[in-house]
């Protein structure tokens, strides 16, 4: 197993599903916000839980493009949501830049149709982790 894998929680030739890899990021995200590294260096555990409890509604009334502007302000949750739409699901392979927001204002309405999908789907793991993580209050590891 190499390192990746190992910090991946995937053996190496394991055929993993969306849903898993879904899950592993957003296990990834909680348990970086949990230890304040990379994004959430000024945000803690408790904030960062309480704005992805509220971005399914948020998503839901306001439609992903306002989400994705007002956090802004939120810059751990917008960086992790970010990274698992751009890089993980639909990279760019053009000039698309690596911008979410802007990815979703330059792109057709199956595009955003698709990625608020996805934003729903990672939003479920993100919440079921963050709720175990300050439930348990745990160190993390597994």
């Amino acid at each position: 197993m190499t390192a990746k894998n190992l910090a991946d929680g995937i053996a190496p030739g394991a055929r993993t599903t969306l849903a898993q890899r879904r899950a592993q990021h957003a296990w990834n995200a909680v348990q970086r916000a949990r230890k304040k590294s990379g994004p959430h260096r000024e945000q803690d555990l408790d904030k960062f839980a309480a704005e992805v409890k509220k971005l399914p509604i948020r998503i839901l009334t306001s439609g992903l493009g306002k989400t994705l502007a007002y956090l802004e302000d939120v810059p751990g949750l917008l960086a992790e949501i970010s990274d698992w739409v751009l890089n993980h699901r639909y990279p760019s392979s053009n000039d698309g830049g690596n911008d979410l927001l802007d990815r979703i204002l330059r792109g057709d309405s199956d595009f955003l149709r698709r990625v608020t999908e996805e934003v729903l789907e990672y939003s479920e793991w993100l919440t079921r982790f963050c709720e175990a993580a300050l439930e348990g209050g745990s160190d993390g590891e597994s």
